[in-house]
């Protein structure tokens, strides 16, 4: 693994633990998975000029508007849970309740 690589991945894996064990709010999963994302956009973006490649420029792009969407999707199931449920603590929610 070259040095260039490891805040790549220090910080998908410092996203993928704090998802994995602060679950007490919604927001903090999300911002977990916004890290994540953040990360492999990074890293994508920086493959292409690590490797002299310029075709590859449309994977960071798309990588970028699904994150987008992925963000919107989970703020505003944030502002309906909030509203329903009063918190956003995940264990006030129960998935055999819809």
């Amino acid at each position: 693994m070259p040095l260039s690589h490891l805040p790549f991945y220090s910080t998908f894996i410092l996203g993928t633990l704090g998802l994995a064990f602060h679950r007490t709010h919604l927001i903090s999963a999300l911002l977990c998975l916004e890290s994540m994302m953040l990360s492999m956009y990074i890293a994508l973006s920086a493959w292409p000029i690590e490797n002299q490649m310029p075709s590859s420029t449309l994977m960071p792009v798309l990588m970028l508007a699904f994150s987008a969407c992925e963000a919107g999707t989970g703020l505003a199931m944030l502002v309906a849970s909030t509203r329903t449920h009063g918190s956003d603590h995940l264990h006030n929610f129960n998935l055999l309740q819809c």
